[in-house]
């Protein structure tokens, strides 16, 4: 005869997730690349609200199996009634999980950095053309192409200037300084009458966007609670997305009216002076705090945006990795010659390299072009579209990246671009009809933009961060970002050229093999960093904390 079991509601809600009340923990000590970290069960999860009640169950499955006691059945009913009931809610609590909203408005800041990257970054697209007759240098490539890139030139130097600051100013006031070249190269700009002027204006904005590009990242890092900082650190993505977007907009105009450019210039100074004031009430680094040995502060930050409940635990954890005499202050660039900094600056730069000769902005470039092709004739409508696809997926990056785990992503990203270069390959190199081939086309440009923006993007900035250790985080950041923007300048350098002398087809497939090189190498190189803390990634990979425990 057949039987059926019953489950108390209990048993049931602790079915749905058996292994919610541990997390995957530390690191196997073994070397630095390896990539399959061993569980370890041992460590309950501290944000999990299961565990206590796990506990209380295997406590009560004990007692049954006792000799029963008839005296006492009603109050054991009532013990059960009554775990349930906290079973109950909490997993209504997990359903209500607002852990991530003390330190949301505090990142949200800070990614208005990012919204001023993004703004900049499209705030040339449509107007050039109008700005070159303006000023004087319509017809010239070599001008319109330098009015371009000495904005990149400034990132650069801002980039390896970024590192020094934040190690003696902190991450609020570094933010706070660096909007004066923001603000004041967004007004030369507006008001530029000569090309010389411009060329400052966009020298100085990029110099600004160069040190903030570097800092977000990090200072999300530092910021967000472990359980949440892929998630918040995806707000560096959707910053950037809602800057192109907002840019794009706004340059619509721009193509009935030659002047509207100063108009749009003098717009982007205006969230500079937003991101100056909000850092006034944003909270500094605690780690940033403990390495200036201002611990007192850094308990008071902890408590306000993580938790009374993680203040002694987060301050033993600093305390493993960093020295509270502010010696890790006085950090030098000759260290990234060692391990295992070193290795982490290899790999940041790495990143960057095989995410730019990916062809993100050689894309990003065509798009309009493509678009051309199925009868989007305005630049400023096609890059719209375009930037509302890279929205979506940084908004899929948003609800995935601490849910499926850094190297997925990269891995998944990067291929998904792979197969996107090579439909457009197909589109372009196949004898197919014109509107097939078209819309062909038009998918591939669409799934590579997504894609990217679903991990290429967005993974790359925050996994740096995470990987480094806490006193080098800040120039090897600066490191890796700067290896970033000489491989952008050399891609938009040479992007057209390589177009005209070999076509569309091979670039694009060229494209596509970096891609697979790219997923190639998260897969072997990347180790997952969801759900640990910056000080556990950083006693697990580095050798001299493996050699302290070892010998303990």
């Amino acid at each position: 005869m057949q039987t059926t079991r019953n489950f108390n509601p209990m048993q049931r809600a602790l079915a749905v997730h058996p292994f919610q009340c541990f997390y995957t923990p530390r690191f196997d000590p073994k070397p630095y690349f390896y990539n399959s970290p061993k569980i370890n069960t041992q460590y309950p999860c501290p944000h999990s609200t299961s565990f206590s009640f796990s506990r209380e169950l295997k406590i009560t499955a004990a007692n049954k199996q006792q000799p029963p006691d008839i005296i006492n059945s009603e109050n054991r009913d009532d013990e059960n009634e009554l775990l349930q009931e906290k079973v109950i809610s909490a997993a209504a609590n997990d359903e209500m999980d607002l852990g991530w909203l003390p330190a949301f408005p505090h990142v949200l800041t800070a990614s208005m950095s990012n919204f001023l990257f993004g703004y900049h970054i499209g705030v040339m697209n449509g107007p050039i053309l109008s700005i070159a007759k303006e000023l004087g240098f319509e017809g010239n490539s070599f001008l319109e192409g330098l009015v371009v890139s000495i904005f990149i030139g400034g990132a650069f130097i801002g980039s390896i200037a970024s590192g020094s600051l934040v190690d003696k100013l902190g991450y609020r006031r570094t933010f706070q300084i660096d909007t004066v070249p923001l603000i004041l190269g967004a007004i030369v700009s507006a008001q530029a009458h000569s090309i010389e002027e411009m060329l400052l204006g966009r020298f100085l904005v990029g110099l600004g966007i160069g040190v903030n590009t570097v800092l977000v990242p990090i200072y999300i890092s530092e910021v967000a609670p472990t359980k949440y900082r892929g998630s918040l650190g995806s707000l560096c993505q959707i910053g950037t997305c809602v800057g192109i977007i907002a840019s794009l907009c706004q340059a619509i105009p721009s193509e009935n009216d030659p002047h509207w450019w100063r108009t749009m210039l003098y717009i982007a100074s205006v969230p500079g002076f937003i991101l100056a004031l909000g850092m006034q009430f944003s909270v500094e680094s605690p780690r940033w705090l403990c390495k200036a040995g201002r611990l007192d502060e850094a308990k008071e930050v902890i408590r306000n945006i993580w938790g009374s409940s993680e203040v002694d635990k987060a301050i033993e954890e600093f305390g493993s990795v960093i020295k509270n005499d502010g010696s890790d202050l006085d950090s030098s660039w000759l260290e990234l010659l060692e391990e295992p900094h070193s290795r982490v600056a290899t790999i940041g730069g790495a990143l960057f390299v095989l995410q730019q000769f990916a062809g993100i902005n050689g894309v990003l470039y065509f798009s309009s072009l493509t678009f051309k092709d199925v009868g989007i004739s305005s630049n400023a409508l096609a890059s719209l579209y375009v930037g509302l696809t890279n929205f979506a997926g940084a908004l899929c990056a948003l609800y995935l990246m601490d849910k499926q785990g850094r190297q997925r992503l990269l891995v998944g990203s990067y291929a998904g671009m792979a197969l996107s270069m090579f439909l457009i390959v197909c589109a372009i190199s196949f004898p197919l009809e014109g509107e097939i081939s078209n819309n062909l086309s038009i998918l591939g440009t669409i799934l590579y933009i997504f894609t990217f923006a679903v991990g290429a993007g967005p993974v790359t900035g925050l996994i740096i961060p995470e990987l480094s250790s806490s006193r080098m985080r800040g120039k090897i950041m600066g490191f890796s970002f700067s290896v970033h923007w000489v491989c952008n300048f050399l891609v938009g350098l040479f992007f057209l050229e390589l177009v005209e002398k070999f076509g569309v087809a091979p670039v694009y497939g060229s494209f596509g093999a970096f891609s697979l090189m790219a997923a190639a190498f998260a897969y072997y190189f990347i180790v997952e960093t969801k759900g640990r803390s910056l000080e556990e990634i950083e006693m697990s990979l580095n050798p001299n904390f493996q050699g302290k425990r070892n010998s303990e």
